[in-house]
């Protein structure tokens, strides 16, 4: 648009005129005021008065807001033409005369769609005349000071910048203001930009220099550009004509970005300082009535208008920093009522239009009055910027009935929220793989430029559902599976068979190799060999092969694997009932190993009844006890080591055996360990020395295996792996706080590599009273593949379910020992990181002493080379283990994907889900060298630049005060918001350092369902539940303000369920529930709900066993009273709300993204 405006002659109607200060005008919406006469028309907001409404110049077609020889786009064009990203008002500029009719609006086109709230709601413009417009008292939130004055500035404004002065510097406050948004898909045209690069610093230290300079000037056809952008725009200003406005409802409930009150100081841990003072932000008001808006129909707007950059004011030298994001004091009056939601999915108010109004009354000019007083700072309303919910609830309902049929390159999956089954037709399953993009840039550039990580979550043993088929296993007898000669993988559908069926072409690299006889096969008129669906390799995406000799260790076939369990018998275990607990259960448990024989369609290993694992048990506290359980004694025998600096086992014989025969001696044992402890005194342990022993026996019996070890305090007694208590809450926040996350010894890495070596697999159940150092205890669990669990303050009458049931889980699942996992890739990209419970020896090969069927290893790709769009882009994973039965097998999964040239291809087919499992693994790796703000930083980097290529290469041309994401990742903001302000990287004063590194290691194997639950909670509304139907009430946000005292709600994350219950709930629920007459009754100490002969009570039970099943460890249950001190816990879990510790709200943080994303846009 012309920066050289005409001067125009006076306020637009409906505005007070100069003199008739104190008349007042008609409420918003067109309600009338008590007391108040009722005007003939409803007001306009119109234009600024002052400025002539200008023509538009030949060519220009409002719809679009730039110049265009051809026709605007239609907007209500089918929805497949239109830019998927878009969604929301479009805004014409005015014209003078009768308006030009505008295709897909219901609203003459010579009007604006102004802000109902007039001066300062919109970004920019220029200042308002002295005599701001009176508001009804019943609007928004207001910070102290900022009351309007008539005439005069208020103080409150001075941080904000001085009126301008001059026509310069009245064309630098209109840089960057809005431009109109147009629905098509196409990039902007070279020439067509948002303004020069600015010399806005960039918010977060990390940021690079890539932002600036991404957009070119305007041309010369549409007036002169701006001569500097860095001088800064007043916000309490009306709108200026020819200028669009986003609209979106602004209710009050929460306070939204704000300058921090002066006794506020800089908290630690919160967004990077901004240079130049910082200000309320601007946000737009609702549309007119009746207005109908173009874009395409959905159920989530997906573009949400927010403050624009901070920039150094004129005038003014840098502010403080701005550091956190505080709000202004709750609102006194309610919000206004009346708000509903628009068709397509923008929300706000709805007013009629305005008839016959083309321009605005002359007048005289007003350049030189100062500003009005600032606007009081608004918030976005929640309900229009994209809901996790709804995502959810679309995805099931689109893809949740379908199967998902695996046989096409480059389909993404439903999300892992969705209940759906897969059919595999050559392409592994998504329970198996999840990829963050299945259309992958063809060039590392193209990479580069979007930064969206290429990175694939894989869990190579997971367990399906029982509809589902396993991996049927293939057994190519002694010659073994075939293989390419030269990159050495494995025969898969992808392979081309060339030469009649003699040779095959390798879809990784390329070479050709020879069919080896016994594997030839005639070729039919498709070049599809003739036995494609009879052999699993050739058609499904993922199997099994029976490995050979060549495969095993010391080309020896390997034993069955062996359990050890071992036991802490000091003070605190036996006092607390563990000890006790542990032999009761292990009587019946060790029934229950896995056993061998497996679930194969065309292979089952035998007919064996019991479980070939064999077992052995050990109690320590400074010294260990061994025991001989072999079948012939008749009572056990124990043997003490007390050097526990020189390990070894005492005995060979009879240390592991088999459950069955040796029954009756280990029941014995069970039965006397708990009274031979009984009356210890010792309270110390070791620790290294029993993984060590474990070792040893294994080693000793030429078998791989796991060792279950119960531990309950910091190992400080003399002996190796000794440790001392450092906990330090004082690091927190400082540059040494990553040492809280590291080992404190390197001894324990050392023995997690011997452990490897044996296939010595550790899972550990930590009972601690106090401080424990789980970042050096983890260390052996993590690096060979195990597990944690961590009781705090173990009680026997709350935790024990709990602990039994992760113990059975733990001890009965599928799992494969000293696995090797490698992947390989078609020309052009490699594996180059990986991420997970496992160790490296080289850059190639994941090494784990155990895998189970819950554990992930997330690996990122890296371009070596261009990829081609026809050929697409190939993953083989290759998993070599030892099954529960001792046999040797490869598994193999392969995936395809396409390749693009065009960045939107990529935008539409990331996977957000995937996108935050990956960020979130390498944030929580990034804490081990990198102060955590570094880390908080990067990632908030990272996904501005992701999020601002989108929007500068594949959205429409629209005004830069909307916020565009692309559709598929419109939820990249309030995941990323949640991994932000989790436990590991922004802790709240409960927190302890163990917690952190315990959630720290968890995350690392999480699949993607886990960390998507762990990082935005299920909250299902359990008063809304059918109690005779099986499914489970719609979830709801992660919000405060969506519970109702009225009703009970529970969250789940995967760790914990909570239980909340509203102070209004009726009586007879909470007698329904919890057998108790009235709410103060209700005890929170609960562990599992009580057992009534109710419907309802039956409905939240199932529910309750419903998520149990779905999580891979069992959740303790949480009963919170509204108003108890249990519920700060249970609101830290609220992620949608400011937390205690200093995370921003939702709200809050897409502001602040959208923000970054401008500044690198600028």
């Amino acid at each position: 648009m012309s920066v050289n405006q005409q001067a125009h002659t006076g306020p637009p109607y409906g505005q007070p005129q100069p003199g008739y200060q104190g008349y007042q005008q008609p409420a918003y919406g067109g309600q009338s005021l008590p007391g108040v006469p009722q005007l003939q028309y409803g007001a306009y907001n119109g234009p600024m008065p002052g400025y002539q409404q200008p023509v538009p110049p030949q060519g220009y077609f409002p719809s679009l807001g730039f110049p265009s020889k051809g026709s605007p786009v239609s907007l209500n064009s089918d929805t497949s033409s239109l830019a998927p990203n878009f969604i929301g008002s479009l805004r014409a500029p005015p014209t003078s005369g009768a308006p030009p009719p505008a295709s897909g609006a219901s609203h003459p086109s010579g009007h604006l769609a102004y802000s109902q709230f007039e001066h300062g709601d919109v970004q920019n413009g220029i200042p308002a005349s002295a005599t701001p417009m009176q508001r009804p008292p019943a609007s928004q939130p207001f910070l102290p000071g900022s009351a309007p004055t008539p005439v005069s500035q208020t103080s409150a404004f001075q941080q904000y910048g001085p009126p301008p002065a001059s026509v310069q510097q009245l064309s630098n406050h209109m840089a960057g203001m809005t431009i109109g948004s147009a629905t098509a898909s196409a990039p902007p045209p070279a020439g067509l930009g948002y303004g020069p690069p600015t010399s806005v610093p960039p918010v977060s230290g990390s940021f690079s220099a890539t932002g600036s300079g991404l957009y070119t000037p305007y041309s010369a056809s549409q007036g002169p550009p701006p001569t500097s952008v860095s001088q800064g725009l007043p916000l309490a200003q009306p709108p200026f004509p020819g200028q669009t406005v986003s609209t979106q409802r602004l209710p009050t409930q929460v306070p939204g970005f704000a300058p921090p009150p002066p006794s506020t100081g800089v908290g630690p841990s919160s967004y990077p300082p901004t240079t130049g003072a910082p200000r309320p932000p601007a946000m737009p008001g609702p549309p007119l009535p009746g207005q109908t808006l173009a874009g395409p129909p959905s159920s989530q707007p997906n573009h949400v208008s927010s403050p624009p950059p901070p920039s150094a004011m004129s005038g003014l030298h840098p502010g403080p920093p701005m550091s956190g994001l505080q709000g202004p004091p709750p609102p006194t009056h309610p919000p206004q009522p009346g708000y509903q939601m628009q068709q397509n999915g923008s929300f706000g108010q709805v007013r009629g239009p305005q008839p016959n109004y083309g321009g605005a009354y002359p007048g005289t000019p007003n350049y030189g009055s100062p500003p009005g007083p600032p606007p009081p700072p608004k918030r976005l309303d929640p309900d229009s910027i994209p809901s996790p919910i709804q995502v959810i609830e679309d995805d099931r309902s689109n893809r949740g009935s379908e199967p998902f049929v695996t046989g096409v390159r480059g389909q993404v999956p439903p999300l892992v929220t969705t209940n759906f089954l897969v059919k595999d037709q050559g392409n592994a399953s998504p329970r198996y793989i999840r990829c963050t993009s299945y259309n992958i840039p063809c060039t590392s550039d193209m990479a580069k430029q979007s930064q969206v990580p290429l990175a694939a979550v894989i869990k190579p043993l997971a367990a399906l559902p029982p509809e589902e088929t396993l991996p049927y296993l293939v057994d190519h007898g002694e010659s073994g599976p075939v293989r390419c000669n030269r990159c050495k993988a494995y025969m898969c559908p992808f392979m081309q068979f060339i030469e009649g069926g003699r040779r095959f072409q390798c879809c990784f690299c390329s070479c050709v190799t020879e069919v080896p006889p016994h594997y030839f096969q005639h070729l039919d008129h498709t070049g599809k060999r003739v036995d494609f669906y009879d052999r699993p390799e050739l058609s499904l995406g993922s199997y099994e092969f029976l490995a050979t000799v060549d495969y095993c260790k010391n080309n020896k076939f390997p034993s069955p694997p062996a359990f050890i369990f071992m036991i802490d018998v000091s003070y605190n275990a036996v006092k607390s009932g563990l000890v006790r607990l542990i032999c009761e259960e292990l009587k019946t448990l060790l029934d229950y190993l896995p056993r061998c024989e497996d679930k194969y369609v065309s292979y089952r290993e035998g007919n064996m009844e019991e479980s070939a694992i064999r077992v052995g048990f050990v109690t320590y506290n400074k010294v260990l006890h061994f025991y001989n359980v072999k079948s012939s004694l008749a009572q056990p025998q124990m043997m003490v080591v007390s050097d526990v600096a020189d390990m070894f086992v005492p005995l060979l014989d009879g240390f592991l055996v088999n459950v069955n025969e040796s029954r009756t001696v280990i029941t014995s044992l069970l039965d006397q360990i708990p009274e031979m402890f009984a009356d210890t005194r010792e309270t110390e342990t070791v620790f290294a020395p029993v993984i060590q022993a474990g070792l040893e026996a294994l080693k000793a019996a030429e078998c791989a295996g796991k060792l279950f070890i119960f531990h309950t305090s910091l190992p400080i007694a003399e002996a190796p792996g000794k440790l001392k208590n450092r906990d330090d809450r004082k690091l927190i926040n400082t540059d040494k706080e990553k040492t809280l996350f590291q080992p404190q010894t390197s001894f324990y890495n050392n023995l997690a590599k011997d452990c490897v070596a044996q296939g010595c697999c550790v899972d550990l159940f930590l009972f601690p009273n106090q401080y424990l150092d789980v970042a050096t205890l983890g260390v052996v669990p993590y690096q060979t593949g195990g597990s944690i669990y961590k009781y705090a303050y173990f009680q026997l009458e709350t935790d024990q379910d709990r602990f039994l049931n992760d113990l059975r889980r733990d001890v009965q699942k599928e799992v494969g020992f000293d696995a090797v996992m490698r992947v390989r890739t078609s020309t052009g990209i490699r594996a180059t990181d990986f991420f997970g419970a496992f160790y490296m020896s080289n850059t190639t090969d994941v090494e784990m002493a155990g895998l189970d069927c819950d554990k992930t290893i997330t690996v990122e790709f890296k371009h070596d080379d261009k990829l081609s769009e026809d050929s697409g882009a190939l993953l083989q994973c290759a998993l070599l283990y030892t099954s529960c039965a001792g046999q040797r097998r490869l598994r193999i999964h392969n995936l395809s994907l396409n390749c693009c040239t065009q960045l939107a291809d990529l935008y539409r087919n990331c996977e957000t889900d995937t996108l935050i499992n990956y960020l979130a693994k390498y944030a929580y790796r990034g804490v081990l060298s990198s102060p955590v703000k570094t880390v908080r930083d990067a990632l908030i980097n990272q996904c501005a630049q992701i999020l601002a290529c989108y929007r500068k290469n594949c959205a429409s041309p629209s005004s830069a005060g909307q916020l565009i994401l692309p559709e598929c990742m419109k939820l990249l903001p309030v995941y990323l918001n949640c991994v932000l302000k989790s436990d590991v990287l922004q802790p709240g004063p409960e927190v302890t350092t163990d917690d952190r590194a315990y959630i720290r290691q968890l995350v690392t194997s999480m699949d993607v369902a886990e960390t998507n639950v762990f990082f935005y909670p299920r909250l299902l509304p359990l008063t809304k539940a059918d109690v005779d139907s099986d499914s489970l009430p719609a979830a709801i946000r992660n919000s405060e303000e969506r519970l109702s005292k009225g009703d009970i709600y529970l969250l789940e994350n995967g760790l914990n369920i909570f239980v909340w219950v509203g102070v209004s709930v009726q009586q007879s629920l909470i007698q329904n529930l919890f057998g108790v007459s009235s709410f103060g009754q209700i005890s929170n100490t609960l562990s599992a709900l009580p057992v009534l002969e109710n419907p309802f009570s039956k409905k939240v039970r199932s529910i309750v066993d419903m998520l149990q099943g779905q999580r891979s460890r069992y959740m303790k249950l949480i009963i919170v009273k509204q108003e108890d001190k249990l519920e700060m816990l249970f609101k830290h879990f609220l992620v949608e709300d400011k937390s205690l510790s200093g995370g921003a709200s939702y709200v809050d943080f897409l502001c602040h993204m959208h923000k970054e994303i401008r500044q690198l846009l600028s």
